[in-house]
């Protein structure tokens, strides 16, 4: 049975009592865990440190870790270490540009669809038994070749086999050659490849290790596996054999080592970060967001000597999503959609629910960081026209108490209390079903929710990606249209897309298709999310890109 909790208008006065007690226990356990951690970043100033400390880098997983394999590379915390222990063809800089990685070249022959991938001839597996009589070989085509069929390796079963839809082959020309053939244009594709799916794996240590490849894995990375107790910690070491260089010719990475532990709670890791026991923390938790940044975002003076926070667009839309499946639901209006998009105050939200950390999403659901918003239109708070709106639902549709359920998870509910206390300004009443994040991701799928809370993050950085959530044939459960919008125009420009290679001939028409989304409203943005990062002062070189994705190769540290 799943946890719900409804509220609406009969419960305000009961509600407000309980965030009025709740408040008060909030703000004494802010004011302790302020002066607590003030007084640990002091004194971890004068800890004694090991001489080698400032060349290994520690940070926490506070999910687990399934596997160390890069055909289960499915989510930040599988990707984070498969991104120190393996290569692909191409990589993504900071700002998302394509660069060479293991592939040195490539061209691309439209008539046909086929890439013409050139490697580079000094690039090695990690150290092995597995490699006999040597102890490691060099990087071959055929690798490759193994390496992408064996996504699709029914006894495989990798979560990223989808990746491969759109490959009709992939052939190893000769050493250095790699042939791959698409079955149909699809110009998102070269960014594809710097997932790490698509990573470069031995035949050898995949058959030496069979199942344990998981807790075995041997890559070509910076950093090369070292010791696994699962659960408790993870150690990567420096890979003396990687192939990348600095402008000053010398060789990466930088660090000797780095160590994952596996603290579940975010407060107890926060507590670990301000003993100087991790070199960072990701992303912003309710548990401590008030103590380290202030109402606009800014770190508060107690940290400035010891930390520096690193901000950026995270490829992210967060978003409530309208399900247009039932025709009986009040969902299926558009008066009432548009409203609903028009009737709050999404900066206003963002200053005071997450501490800044965020960008309002006013201009539909491509978010910061990809090519393709729309410029024009948008869903800036315009109360006057959300209230016209909804009376002409009312008279067009004779329901005088319009009502909408909103499905949520705990983690976002105070963004949906938010938005039902603003539109019942405008005569929306709003009941909010709280459960299970697993409860909600089903009943997200299975179109049992008129509107739910969900978010998009980004599996490859092209704005395609977004706006196939409202490609009709992407109706779940054949695709991630979960709102079932079906839009012939729409349909018509994401299919001339697909056959634009030049980005910016294929912005204008995502442009186009952003625009239809914001004047159908099948979907609520709320904002654009922001990668946080609060590193320790004596760490550089860290960066930070849209995807979050974690690289260590050029990091430094310095003794504290």
């Amino acid at each position: 049975m799943r946890n719900r909790l409804r509220i609406g208008r009969k419960n305000t006065n009961k509600i407000n009592a309980l965030k009025s007690k709740s408040l008060f226990y909030k703000q004494l356990s802010t004011l302790l865990l302020a002066v607590l951690f003030a007084a640990l970043f002091v004194g971890c100033t004068s800890n004694t440190t090991n001489d080698k400390d400032h060349l290994v880098f520690r940070y926490n997983e506070h999910s687990n870790i399934s596997s160390l394999d890069p055909a289960f590379a499915r989510n930040p915390a599988n990707i984070w270490p498969s991104n120190q222990l393996f290569n692909g063809l191409i990589q993504l800089d900071d700002s998302l540009k394509i660069k060479p990685d293991i592939a040195k070249s490539w061209r691309y022959i439209d008539s046909t669809c086929t890439y013409y991938f050139t490697l580079r001839s000094d690039v090695f597996f990690h150290e092995d038994p597995s490699f006999k009589p040597q102890k490691t070989r060099k990087v071959i085509a055929r690798d490759f070749e193994y390496s992408f069929s064996r996504l699709t390796d029914p006894k495989v079963a990798s979560p990223g086999s989808w990746v491969m839809n759109q490959v009709e082959l992939v052939k190893a020309e000769s050493d250095s050659v790699l042939k791959i053939l698409l079955k149909e244009p699809f110009p998102a594709f070269t960014g594809m490849l710097g997932m790490r799916y698509f990573s470069v794996v031995p035949k050898e240590a995949v058959q030496y290790y069979g199942n344990k490849f998981r807790s075995h894995p041997v890559g070509t990375g910076p950093f090369a596996f070292k010791i696994w107790e699962e659960n408790v910690k993870l150690v990567l070491r420096k890979n003396p054999l990687y192939f990348e260089v600095d402008e000053q010719g010398q060789h990466l990475p930088y660090l000797e080592a780095v160590a994952i532990t596996f603290l579940p709670d975010k407060q107890s890791e926060f507590l670990q970060f301000a003993q100087g026991k991790i070199d960072f923390v990701n992303s912003l938790d309710n548990s401590y967001k008030d103590e380290i940044l202030t109402a606009s975002g800014q770190l508060r003076d107690t940290y400035k000597d010891h930390v520096y926070l690193l901000k950026g667009p995270f490829l992210n839309t967060e978003y409530l999503g309208f399900f247009l499946g039932n025709p009986k639901s009040n969902s299926s209006n558009k008066l009432l959609r548009q409203a609903v998009n028009y009737g709050f105050d999404r900066q206003k939200m963002v200053t005071y629910l997450r501490n800044g950390v965020g960008i309002p999403a006013t201009r539909g659901f491509i978010p910061d960081g990809l090519d393709g918003q729309t410029t024009t239109g948008g869903f800036d708070y315009k109360p006057a026209l959300a209230l016209k709106l909804v009376q002409q639902y009312m008279q067009e549709t004779g329901d005088d108490s319009p009502s909408i359920n909103i499905g949520t998870n705990g983690q976002y509910l105070d963004l949906c209390e938010y938005i039902q206390g603003e539109l019942e300004k405008i005569g929306i009443d709003v009941n909010i079903d709280v459960m299970p994040a697993s409860t909600l991701r089903q009943m997200k799928s299975s179109g049992e929710l008129d509107i739910f809370r969900a978010s998009w993050i980004a599996d490859y950085p092209d704005a395609e990606n977004y706006l196939s959530l409202f490609y009709s044939p992407n109706f779940t459960p054949n695709g991630p249209n979960y709102t079932h919008f079906k839009n012939e125009v729409f349909d018509s420009l994401y299919v001339a897309s697909l056959k634009v290679s030049d980005i910016s001939s294929r912005k204008n028409l995502y442009a186009k298709m952003d625009s239809i989304v914001i004047s159908e409203a099948p979907v609520v943005p709320l904002f654009y999310d922001m990668a946080v990062r609060f590193v320790s002062k004596n760490v550089s070189g860290l960066g930070i890109n849209p995807q979050n994705f974690l690289v260590l190769k050029r990091v430094k540290k310095t003794k504290k």
